[in-house]
This record gives structure tokens, sequence and C-alpha cells, in this order.
């Protein structure tokens, strides 16, 4: 088994300089006046396999020289940060009922190191976005809802429960963020009553005699955390609304989820002052997500309360790769909207592939290739699981990129820590998607201009291979070379 990457943090090489607004959602290009390379030196951070690389300053001050036209058997990463599309939100991951009650009985040295890796700018990958569930979902340790049987009327409503582990935990990350971490919420079922299936597990679907108390369920929801210290942005409507779980689980068409949201979601967020939360649909994977959202916006009463699109990437369950072009179709199509990647992991845990180096590969070639179809934000499914996936009450254990050991206080990074890393450290709310272009199919890549006007390049090397190539901007280029199944940011 290869060496798993602990916690010694500070043996993780943060050295660097790090160097707010809504988001616009993917369109045509905005053009710049053409981009200068004059004064400009690039530094490169690298991940990769069989080496201590992680996110490891391994060249700097890297100079731009003339080049001009290069020839097919010269490798490069073309790039124009004059050509800039999407508006950034942020990249992060979710804090659940199970991540907050594993870092809980972690000892509280590795508590805090495990929170400053995520969410501190300069010594950690600088986490800005969170996800959280609205009661329970499978990554609880049991089912629970915020009402007392029957409670149609809310009047029992209280989020006691999550004052145990969840909200310290979130707040202690907006604390580490800088005071302010993006955060939205999903919920994975109504309570049982609400259904008619009369349970919250094993789909069902919410009854329409429940709309409106299910509406204000979400605004109690926000309002409740809100007085608790943690602003929530926005909401998505159901998680997966087309699976039917053995966990917290809920069945929507899209004619559904568009009835729900115009009658009663829509208008009680108005209503109740909330206006401003943004509202996220379909929030399942790629595979069927232009059918969904197509028919659900074709709804103009409907549409108007839609920032965007919620997605995750478990259309591979069917045997498919993942479905990046039908994003794109989206994108086209609804210029308006926004893409938000809202889930993802790494199923079926197996602590002897804590150190597979396909884990982190599978996070990089998503996000390159998702932000490359006009996606905003990334988050994440839990950011900490425990010694066996879970706690997952029933029994989805899954992967994290860090998992914490409640019986010896040992602390793992995966890789994908590191891999997500090279996007959230370097790329920040508010930069803009520019043009990355490889010719070479083994180098995936994107890259971000942030408001300070430094840019940040991400380079994947996917092949067996080291591959040398050029940074090529304008005519001018700097030499660089790729490690096999590596992932770098250039950052000039």
């Amino acid at each position: 088994m290869k060496k798993i990457w602990l916690a010694s943090f500070a043996a993780v090489l943060f050295a660097c300089n790090n160097d707010k607004q809504e988001t616009p959602a993917a369109g045509a290009a905005s053009s710049k006046s053409s981009y200068s390379t004059d004064g400009k030196t690039v530094t490169v951070y690298t991940t990769a396999d069989s080496s201590d690389l992680r996110i490891s300053r391994t060249d700097s001050s890297l100079q731009f020289a003339d080049f001009g036209q290069p020839m097919e058997t010269q490798v490069c990463v073309f790039v124009d940060p004059s050509k800039t599309f999407q508006t950034m939100l942020g990249i992060g991951g979710a804090i659940t009922d199970a991540a907050a009650e594993t870092l809980a009985k972690l000892p509280k040295d590795k508590q805090d190191e495990i929170m400053k890796a995520y969410y501190d700018p300069e010594n950690g990958i600088g986490y800005t976005l969170a996800r959280t569930n609205i009661h329970s979902c499978d990554f609880s340790s049991g089912s629970y809802t915020y009402v007392k049987e029957g409670d149609k009327d809310l009047k029992t409503f209280s989020v006691d429960h999550d004052k145990q582990y969840r909200i310290p935990m979130i707040k202690q990350a907006i604390a580490l963020a800088g005071g302010k971490l993006t955060t939205y919420a999903s919920p994975w079922s109504p309570p049982g009553f609400m259904k008619d299936s009369t349970h919250m597990l094993q789909g069902g679907k919410l009854k329409p005699d429940y709309y409106q108390a299910w509406g204000n369920y979400f605004a109690k929801f926000i309002k409740a955390y809100e007085k608790e210290g943690i602003p929530i942005w926005g909401v998505s409507v159901q998680n997966e609304p087309m699976a039917k779980q053995t966990w917290e689980s809920c069945i929507y068409t899209a004619e559904e989820e568009g009835n729900f949201l115009k009658t009663s979601l829509g208008p009680i967020l108005e209503k109740e002052g909330l206006k401003d939360k943004k509202v996220i649909i379909w929030d399942h994977n790629r595979d069927l997500i232009y059918q969904r959202v197509s028919t659900t916006l074709s709804d103009p009463e409907v549409a108007k309360y839609v920032w965007g699109i919620g997605y995750h990437w478990y259309e591979t369950w069917t045997g498919s790769d993942m479905m990046f072009d039908n994003l794109k179709r989206v994108a086209e199509t609804f210029p308006d909207k926004h893409l938000l990647f809202t889930e993802g992991c790494a199923e079926s845990f197996n602590p002897t592939r804590l150190s597979a180096w396909a884990l982190g590969e599978r996070y990089g070639m998503s996000m390159i290739n998702d932000f490359n179809a006009g996606t905003v934000g990334w988050t994440d499914w839990n950011v900490l699981l425990d010694e066996i996936g879970g706690p997952n009450h029933v029994g989805n254990f899954c992967f994290a990129p860090v998992h914490g050991d409640t019986k010896t206080g040992k602390v793992y990074y995966t890789n994908s820590y590191y891999y997500i890393g090279h996007f959230s450290k370097f790329i920040k709310p508010g930069a803009r998607r520019i043009i990355t272009s490889s010719n070479r199919t083994d180098l995936l890549t994107t890259g971000f201009v942030n408001e300070d006007g430094k840019v940040a390049v991400v380079v994947m090397n996917k092949g067996s291979k080291s591959l040398p190539y050029r940074l090529w901007i304008g005519g001018k280029t700097v030499e660089v070379t790729s490690r096999p199944h590596s992932i770098a940011t250039l950052v000039f």
C-alpha cells in the first residue's frame, strides 16, 4: 500500500502567496484588450503520483520568451486571458451530520487541523462554498426532522438537533474562511407524514395538500439557521428527485417540481422576506439534465424563481461516462441560468483504497470539464468521514477527501483533497473563466483570471508519461514539464 498522506499538515507545502458578487451565468465570451505577458512570471504548484509533491511549488519565476507559431509536434497549452466567461461563485464541500459528528469525535488538535486545512485561505485550500442538509439525509446517524409527527402547522419546528455538531462546525468554517462562506441547503425528503408513502425513506411523493407546509418548512429552516449566525445563500428544491433510495428520498417529475416551486416555495420565500435566496432545481445527475431543465423552465411562472441548475456526477452508475456535453447543451439553451455542481464522491468505501490515485483524478477530470462547460461553482460531498466511510444510517459508506479515525485519532488526506485544492486555493469567488486549450488528449486544462488580475491555469496529466509542454500566450511561452498522473496550477 502506498504511503497515505496524513495530518502532519505542516509538511504540505502551502508557502504560496494567494494572492463577491452575484455570478453571471455561462454565455458568450466577453473580450478585453489583448493580454500582455510583459513582466509576468509563472509559478507552478504540483501534486503528482509516486512522489511527495502535494500542492508543492515545483517551479517559480519562469519567464515568458518569444516563440511564435508552434508545430503540431510541439506540445502546448494555449491560454487566452482576454476572453472571459462565467464568474466563479465558489468551491467547497458539504458539511453534513456525518462530517460534523466525525469531527467532534476526533482530538481537538486534529479538529483544528482539518478545519484549517479546508477553510484557511493561506495555510489550507481556502474553501468558499458549502452545502448542508435540511434535517436528516443518509449521512446522518439516524432519520429525524425538525417537527413532531403530524405537525402540519410547524408549531414544534426547532433545529436544536443540529446545535450539537453541525451548526458549530459550519460556524467555525465561516470564521476560518474570513467571515463569509456561501452556504446552501438541500432536503432529502419531507417528513413522512407529508408524503404519500408516509415515511422518509424509499422515495414516495410530497402530497399536494402539504405543498404549503413544506414550503413554510424551508422558510423556517433558513430563518432558524440565520438566527444561529449561518447565512443561507440558497436552497435546492430536492436532492436527487428521480431516485428512490433506501435512505431519505422523494420523487418529483419535472412538472411536479415546477408546480411546487411556483405555487408554494417561490411565493412563500417572497412572502417571508427571503426573495434574495437562490433556488436551484434538478440537483441530480447529468444524464437527464437537459430534458429536466427544458421541461421545468418551459413554464415562465416557474422559471422566474429559478437561479440555477444543480447536478451530480453519479450518471456513471448506468455504465455511462460522465456526460459533460449535456451541461453544454443546458448552458447554450439557458444562458441566463447558472450551472452548479452540488454533489460527487467516490462510492463504496474500502480502506485499502485510501491512497488510490484514481480518487483524485476523478475529481480533476470532472472539475476541469464542468468548469469548461460553464459551471459557476463546485461542491464536493462530505468534507469529512470516519474510518468506515460514515456515519451513514443505511450503510451507504463512501469516500471523502479527508477521513478521521475516531478510534485512533489519525487523519488521512486522500489525493482528492489535493486535486480539489489545485482549484479552490488559487481560483477565488469573482474569478472569470478564460480560454485554455491543449493539443494533447492526456493534458486536460481550465483557467480563470481572479479579480486581482492573477491568472490560474490548471493542467492535469491523466497519462502515464511525463509531458514537457509550453504554456503559450500570444506568441510567447514558458516551458513546463507535466509529471505522469499529476495536476498542476500555474499562477502568473
